[in-house]
Formats: C-alpha cells, structure tokens, sequence
C-alpha cells in the first residue's frame, strides 16, 4: 500500500510518500481500505514532536473506509460494511487496521468524506460541553479556536442546547462563517483584547464554560473569562506552547478547569452510543460536518501545512 510517513518529526516536509507493508489483521480487529482521512489536531501535534512508534511512522488518528477483513474474534461486523474509524495512528494511509470496537457503521446517507470527522472531532465536542462542561440551556459558552474542527462542531452543539455562543478566530473572514453555525458573536483575538471583549459582551459577567482546545496563554485568558462558577474545559495544546498556569483565581469565583481526553473513556457504553447517535443525528441533517479542504494522500505534506496556515475553517481531508 502507499502511505505518508516520516522518519523524523519536524515541519510538514518530513513527510514521505512511500510504499509500505500491508498492515494485518489481528483477531480482535478488522481492515480496511481507506476512503477518506481528516487530519485532526493531535495529528498535526504527533507530526511536529509526538511520539514515533515506529520508523518510518505513519500518523493518523481517524480514517473512513470499507472493511476488507475481519479477525476470527470479530462478530459485529462484516467484510464491505462502511465504517469510520479511530486508532492512535496509521489513518494517512491507503489501508489501515483497528480493534472493531473502534469503528462505527456509516449511515447510508452519509459520505465517507463527512463520516471520516465524526467520531473525535464532534466525539469530543460532545464531552466537552455536556459531560464534562455540565452546559445548560440559557448559559453563555466561549469556544476558543471556533474555526477548528472541533470548535464548528461545539459551536452548533451549543447552540443547539439553546446557550448564548461565543467563539474565536484569527480573522473576520473565518467568524464571518462561523455566525452560519450558530455564533452569537465572535472574536477577532489578532485585533482585540479577549478578556475585554468577553467581559464587554457579558456586561462584566464573563461565561458560565470555556471549551479550550489551545491551551498556554490562551487558557490563562480563558480562566479570566469565566463568570461566578465558571468552568474552562482543556482539550488540548493547538498553541504548542508550554506555560505555567495561574490557578489561584480560580477561587474567589468558584471556577473550575477540567482536562477531557475522548481515548479515556472510548470504550465505554456510554462513549460508544453517544458517538452513535451522533452519527444518527448528522445524517439527519441536526448537525453539519464542515470539510475546508481535500487533497490527495500524496500532498500530505501540503495538507498539514495548509491546516498550519490558520486558514481552515472546519475539518482538512485527505484523499488516497
């Protein structure tokens, strides 16, 4: 098979595009052939600096795809059944393996393309505001980075619960199609103060959650942005930057932080059905995948340096 690897992290021209051995099928797992890859944020992280399991290493956490073999312990599915899929790597490829209990069954209606960003990018979303976010109808939610895939998944999700979204982006060009999801308002943080604005578009009462997928300085704001009993959800570090946290101010205002890892708990009942209905819900038409971008398996490399330009809005794909 072909596949976008690396012998070293670095920028997005470590990248290779090289043929590789055929992954195999474990007992537990089923192989597919791959579809379609959206490059999420971790992989993008795991590229410039993760960890390398292997070398060459093929990166990659989500991939759609037509299952072509299934292992001896596998019951629930079968060989030709659409599926999306997560493991912890291997997506950026043309075929790639995973424990069953990883995939979901694509609704008819529903594009590989589209089903390819479901599982961690709305997943997450998920967890974010209402498991671990406790979001109510009629609070204020800030979604920092809401041109990412995640934040224009958490955007409708909000709004959809009937809370009041703000949101983040590095241009007026990118709020500008945020306010289609369902942006209340947004904010330009190239050209104004965070804090500042939050505070000014909630009469000084800053919001009741914060979903933070950047973390470093951005989640130091993110605390000052929270009204009484105010809670910042962390989702990860996009700003790639190393910080220490002030938590302190946590107190006078009986606010709290919450670190949320969708991998931690994928496995449970309660992960595997939400992840289904939401599958459910998309192909019905309730929720939107926004895809940017698509480019071959072979321009990698121009893919991830496209998602490093802060132009995206939405998810960036990868086509074999």
């Amino acid at each position: 098979m072909k596949a976008a690897v690396y012998y070293q992290t670095g920028p997005p021209s470590v990248f290779r595009y090289e043929e590789m051995p055929d992954p195999r099928c474990g007992p537990d797992e089923i192989l597919i052939e791959v579809k379609a890859v959206s490059i999420e944020g971790g992989d993008v992280l795991n590229r410039a600096g993760g960890p390398m399991p292997a070398t060459p290493h093929c990166v990659g956490y989500l991939a759609a795809g037509v299952i072509s073999e299934v292992g001896e312990n596998v019951t629930n599915r079968e060989i030709g059944q659409r599926v999306s899929t997560l493991n912890a790597f291997g997506s950026h490829a043309e075929k790639r393996s995973m424990p069953a209990l990883s995939s979901w069954l694509i609704p008819d209606s529903l594009s590989f393309e589209k089903a390819a960003c479901v599982p961690v990018t709305f997943g997450t979303a998920h967890e974010c505001l209402f498991e671990f976010g406790r979001l109510q109808k009629g609070e204020t939610v800030l979604i920092q980075a809401g041109a990412s895939g995640l934040g224009t998944a958490a955007i409708q999700m909000a709004k959809s619960a009937g809370a009041r979204v703000l949101a983040t982006a590095s241009s007026d060009g990118r709020l500008g199609r945020l306010k289609e999801l369902g942006m209340d308002e947004g904010i330009n943080y190239h050209d104004k103060d965070l804090v500042s604005e939050v505070k000014r578009l909630t009469n000084n009462k800053g919001v009741n959650l914060v979903v933070d997928p950047v973390g470093g300085e951005v989640l130091q704001k993110s605390i000052a942005s929270l009204g009484h009993r105010g809670r910042v959800v962390i989702v990860g570090n996009l700003g790639r930057e190393a910080r220490k946290l002030d938590i302190t101010t946590l107190m006078p205002g009986d606010q709290s932080i919450t670190g949320v890892f969708l991998g931690a708990e994928i496995a449970t009942e309660r992960v595997q059905a939400m992840i289904t209905g939401l599958f459910e819900g998309i192909a019905a038409g309730k929720l939107s995948v926004v895809i940017d971008r698509q480019f071959p398996l072979a321009d990698a490399a121009d893919a991830h340096a496209y998602i490093e330009s802060r132009q995206a809005v939405g998810r960036v794909l990868l086509i074999p």
